[in-house]
């Protein structure tokens, strides 16, 4: 069951500054702090006017989905209606959905330094729900600060509410100052906020979701542009802290699917997914917080009973080209199926092959996210009340994994670790046949029986009547691609019946040791260093972090002129070419600090380039 925190208060009107004498009327249209925050309700509407900041439209709600560009080599914005912006690298500092973004999180960092200032504003309100809000709110102004001084370098840095309209001369800190407050919020933050298992659900800033967010915070710092390796150091102290965390109990879901299924079925799962941003409803309640994942990222169709997707997002050659046979995530984050148009019920689907050129392998929507989860009906043609996660276990495993190998080289933990993660998607179904005597005088085909209770199901091709192969049968979900099953020791072949005799055929199955990473790819720190920036793409795509990631690791800009140079060869004289043609270094490196601001405050300095 999915629990939110619904603001009933639109805004909270603050106003200082002095009035003449004769002026005695009090407003009665606005709040002040003085009058609020006088009771545990009031601190929880206060607190999700700043946990707002995270589902509203300019972020997580429906911008950072697809209009900043953030799925970069991954994937791509299809929607030919919008001629410039972020995700074709051809905006400017006047781009709409760049400043809606830095207006926002000033915003929510507003809302949150309000909400420090009056928290004890009533002492009888007690200790430990103070402390609590008082964390989480220092935990969400570390976090928008973090994405702003990813996106945009260094900013101004307020840790006090504004209280005049014309305090809006402030200078830019630097990147390294900007991320000593992001610390410094977030680890005051950890010692304030609850266990994930005392609250019991991810929508909410748990110890487990301030470590795993530490984690990622020093990861960032050790790469690009600070630099500061010796914060892997901190990645791994914090990574400890979640996984020798025994009452929180974190561990990857058994079931890359799952994971996602979950989200929309608004389920939680706290062992892997540790963060979302919250949303709830179908837009037909009085109270609702909906977002468009899964409608922007979803797999196109206009099959309302299956939950309508306008599909804005487009997965590249390279993510497709990415995965090895054996590897399931493919087929749940590259679905190869159409949902059936109406009248069809939710779910109905018309199978794809995968016999995809080069060509056709941008020219489909990705899976992650499918509304056909959905719970709540009827389902809202444009909006979706599905989570988008901002930590999974598996990546604080992934991180751990990174950092190790910054440290030591690829040792045997940290190459285990990566395994852990290959293995939990990795089939051990069947592999393939090989008809070891077609036999003869079949006049249909024969039946195909696999030995085991594996689960797979196939079906003898015939030509002239001898057998000449065994096809697995095509799983009807689109969970994965074929009825494959799963064995731990090869199952035996039986071919009976079809008038005809002497077919024989064997099977061959995947394996789980088949997921290990090669040696070849942990010869060297510089090896492993690239097999896990590929396993990232693999495992994380389309949640909102391959950009920062290519940004750390300072191969950004190198990405996007190779996927210009692929692009150019794959699918010649497309428009989708120049999305990563239009690359410059510096100046794409960082988001433009808006015209707004650049006008507004005269002491702001733009960045490289713009």
């Amino acid at each position: 069951m999915k629990i939110r925190y619904f603001i009933l208060l639109g805004f909270i009107l603050l106003s200082s500054g002095s009035c003449k004498d004769f002026l005695d009327t009090k407003p009665e249209d606005a709040l002040f702090p003085g009058n609020y925050y006088q009771t545990a309700e009031e601190l929880d509407y206060a607190l999700t006017a700043v946990y707002h900041t995270l589902g509203s439209d300019p972020t997580y709600g429906n911008n950072l989905l697809y209009l900043l560009g953030w799925t970069a080599d991954e994937g791509f914005m299809n929607r030919s209606s919008i001629a410039t912006g972020a995700f074709r690298l051809n905006h400017s500092p006047g781009d709409t959905y760049v400043t809606a973004f830095w207006r926002e999180l000033y915003n929510g960092i507003n809302r949150a330094n309000i909400l420090l200032e009056n928290v004890d504003n009533n002492l009888s309100i007690p200790e430990e729900k103070r402390r609590t809000v008082k964390g989480e709110a220092l935990f969400l102004r570390g976090y928008l600060y973090f994405l702003l001084v990813q996106n945009f370098g260094g900013v101004p840095i307020k840790v006090t509410s504004s209280k005049s309209a014309v305090d809006v001369h402030i200078q830019r800190n630097t990147v390294k100052e900007t991320y000593e407050q992001v610390l410094k919020d977030m680890t005051e933050a950890e010692g304030l906020v609850q266990d994930i298992s005392t609250l019991g659900f991810g929508g909410r800033v748990s110890k487990s979701a301030v470590r795993g967010i530490l984690m990622r915070v020093n990861l960032y710092m050790a790469g690009y542009p600070l630099k500061e390796t010796a914060r892997y150091q901190e990645v791994i102290k914090w990574g400890d802290k979640i996984m020798q965390d025994g009452a929180s109990g974190h561990a990857m879901n058994p079931s890359f699917s799952n994971i996602f299924i979950t989200i929309a079925q608004e389920k939680y799962d706290i062992k892997e997914s540790i963060w979302e941003v919250e949303f709830i409803g179908n837009s037909s309640e009085v109270y609702n917080e909906t977002g468009r994942n899964g409608w922007i990222n979803g797999i196109a169709t206009p099959n309302t009973n299956t939950g309508r997707s306008d599909g804005y997002m487009t997965w590249t050659a390279k993510l497709y080209n990415s995965y090895e046979p054996g590897d399931l995530r493919k087929y749940w984050c590259i679905p190869h199926f159409n949902y059936a148009a109406l009248p069809a019920a939710a779910g109905t689907k018309t199978l794809v092959s995968e016999n995809f050129s080069e060509a056709t392998k941008y020219a489909r929507t990705p899976g992650k996210f499918r509304r056909e989860f959905e719970t709540q009906i009827p389902k809202s043609a444009t909006r979706s009340p599905i989570n988008v996660p901002l930590l999974r276990y598996t990546d604080v495993v992934m991180m751990y994994a990174e950092a190790l190998n910054e440290i030591q080289g690829p040792v045997q933990q940290a190459v285990s670790l990566v395994n852990q993660v290959r293995r939990r998607s990795w089939s051990t179904g069947i592999k393939s046949f090989t008809v070891t005597n077609g036999g003869s005088g079949y006049t249909a085909a024969p039946a195909v029986t696999i030995s085991g209770n594996g689960g797979a199901s196939a079906k003898a091709v015939l030509t002239n009547g001898v057998v000449t192969g065994i096809a697995l049968d095509r799983d009807p979900t689109g969970v994965t691609y074929s009825l494959a099953g799963t064995y731990t020791s090869v199952p035996t072949v039986t071919l009976s019946g079809g008038d005809g005799s002497g077919a024989q055929a064997t099977a061959e199955i995947f394996r789980l040791e088949d997921a290990d990473v090669k040696p070849a790819f942990t010869a060297s720190k510089e090896t492993f260093r690239k097999f896990i920036q590929d396993e990232r793409m693999r495992e994380f795509n389309f949640e909102n972090m391959r950009r920062s990631d290519l940004l750390r690791w300072e191969i950004y800009d190198q990405v996007n002129r190779d996927m210009a140079a692929i692009m150019t060869t794959d699918i010649p004289g497309s428009v989708f070419i120049t999305y990563y043609g239009n690359m410059e270094s510096p100046k794409h490196l960082l988001l433009p600090i808006p015209s707004a601001e650049m006008v507004t405050n005269n002491k702001m300095v733009q960045n490289p380039g713009w």
